[in-house]
């Protein structure tokens, strides 16, 4: 499986942004997709995640309320929209895709299987 993450960018605090990232390699999506970031200077901490059908969706407290992570029909794609963005969401953003993932592990990038490439979205204030 191939990831393909697309859509950062540089937006003032207060402005919206989505992100997409594409499962390739594969007839379906995988089960569990997720989104983390990585700020200069700090761990990578996880974001949200989602199930191919079923199951919960699960956002990390600092975004709940201004993030949505979705998937498209195929279940191929997942995306991340952000509102409300505020300059300490700066960050590398990666998506991740795992098979076969227990729900108490969403939260873990060690559980991760598959990684994107990344995508830079800057928050100025």
């Amino acid at each position: 499986v191939q990831l393909q993450a697309s859509g950062g960018g540089l937006v003032q605090a207060g402005g919206s942004l989505r992100l997409s990232c594409t499962a390739s390699g594969r007839t379906s999506g995988p089960q569990t997709m997720a989104w983390f970031r990585q700020a200069p200077g700090k761990e990578r901490e996880f974001v949200a995640a989602n199930r191919r059908s079923g199951g919960p969706t699960l956002y990390a407290d600092s975004v709940k309320g201004r993030f949505t992570i979705s998937r498209d029909n195929a279940k191929t794609t997942v995306y991340l929209q952000m509102n409300s963005l505020k300059p300490e969401d700066t960050a590398v953003y990666y998506c991740a895709a795992a098979e076969s993932m227990i729900v108490s592990s969403m939260r873990s990038s060690i559980r991760y299987t598959y990684w994107g490439q990344g995508t830079l979205v800057t928050v100025s204030s």
